[in-house]
């Protein structure tokens, strides 16, 4: 959620409101829990694997965590770093994962992760750490950190995406490795941001600041324009992507890089504006009582006011997290948004 905080007191007045939208999420979803008693050995039997072998939406979680193609950072696709999963869960449930997200298609998650495993049995490599191993050993929270890359046209622009949610947990599955997938069919690179979970803005915000002087260090060898590259972010996401859009990586750690050509927002409650911003890409859902349209609506006409360039959509009956938008009147904006960053590359050439 983007303006969750999981450490508040239960006193909080929001929690019934808060407590009312997961619900609805959940029902969005298409999930349902267990009914008391209900029989655990109904659940599919995992299947083993070969690093060719796809994903369905009738495998288990058990069969994604122990795919060969994500050996050694399988665990960082997934949303949370301090829970237990029930491996036998079948990856049609996988928006069960996601409280606090909506209109989960399982079938445009797996279609995501097999574009992954794809490319792994090509021999490419989908997962790059960004810290150093002494980085990492200094802080350990730095171990759950990484780039997984989706390869669009070689020497391309590159999207770096920062997905959600109230900085308590990382939602790919859903808004970041469907994102990459629709940029590169444009012909775009795109690398899906894993950074630091329960550790609050800041660092999330250091942790993308970090991932971009890592691909400017490394762009040659992964065959990436940094010219004109574009940040984009679903909810607690978009409140990094327009942290480094307004004081750009510098701000944040990154070192002298220059600022992102565009920013991607996705229903978030940020509202703050520097004085001079990138051209911005907004979407909200009009029924999204986490991130309100109001909130975005007033960014929108701060950063119109100062003469920057906006698009912004607000979606008729959507609530909070609805990622792609698959199946919605939301359908498709990625693609508005890809278009949106192709003219503006056209105009700097």
């Amino acid at each position: 959620m983007d303006d969750m905080n999981p450490q508040r007191s239960r006193a909080d007045p929001d929690r019934q409101r808060r407590t009312l939208v997961v619900a609805a999420l959940t029902t969005a979803n298409g999930v349902a829990a267990p009914a008391d008693g209900a029989n655990s050995a109904a659940l599919p039997v995992p299947r083993r694997h070969d690093p060719s072998m796809p994903l369905s939406i009738d495998d288990s979680l058990r069969d994604l965590l122990r795919h060969p193609a994500f050996a050694g950072h399988a665990r960082l696709l997934l949303p949370w770093d301090d829970r237990p999963h029930d491996e036998a869960m079948p990856l049609r449930q996988i928006g069960s994962l996601l409280p606090y997200h909506s209109h989960v298609d399982p079938r445009v998650v797996v279609e995501a992760l097999n574009r992954m495993i794809d490319d792994s049995r090509r021999g490419l490599l989908v997962f790059h750490r960004f810290y150093t191993p002494d980085e990492r050993r200094a802080d350990l929270g730095k171990e759950h950190t990484g780039l997984f890359f989706f390869r669009g046209k070689p020497g391309a622009p590159f999207a770096l995406i920062a997905p959600g949610v109230g900085f308590a947990y990382v939602g790919s599955v859903h808004e970041g490795f469907p994102h990459a997938q629709e940029i590169t069919r444009q012909g775009f690179n795109a690398f899906v941001l894993r950074y630091r979970p329960g550790r609050g803005e800041q660092a999330a915000t250091q942790d993308m600041a970090a991932a971009l002087a890592w691909l400017f260090a490394h762009a040659e060898e992964l065959g990436i324009d940094t010219a004109g590259y574009s940040v984009w972010g679903s909810s607690a996401g978009a409140r990094m992507a327009a942290n480094i859009g307004s004081s750009g990586p510098e701000g944040h750690g990154g070192g002298a890089l220059p600022k992102p050509a565009l920013v991607v927002m996705a229903y978030t409650g940020h509202a703050r504006v520097a004085s001079r911003e990138p051209p911005t890409f907004v979407v909200v859902g009009e029924q999204d009582a986490i991130a309100p349209p109001a909130t975005m609506e007033r960014r929108v006409a701060a950063l119109r006011a100062q003469g920057t360039r906006v698009e912004y959509r607000r979606y008729e009956g959507l609530v909070h997290g609805f990622g792609l938008g698959t199946g919605t009147v939301a359908d498709g904006w990625v693609a508005e948004a890809v278009r949106f960053w192709s003219k503006l590359s056209s105009a700097r050439r």
